[in-house]
């Protein structure tokens, strides 16, 4: 569980990176790379649901 919240630890400060200079310098790859991170983020909170429904069973 620790390593999942590492992995998504690392994307939440990669899209606030990327999102930050899409929107402060208008890089629009930027933009691309943000969008990416948040589909990865979003996968990885689905298996911290999935990892946090088990561990309370």
């Amino acid at each position: 569980m620790n390593e999942l919240l590492n992995q998504i630890n690392a994307q939440i400060e990669a899209f606030q990176k990327e999102a930050n200079s899409q929107v402060t310098n208008g890089n629009k790859t930027a933009g691309t790379r943000a969008r990416k991170a948040s589909l990865e983020i979003e996968k990885l909170m689905k298996q911290f649901r999935k990892a946090s429904i088990e561990a309370s069973k």
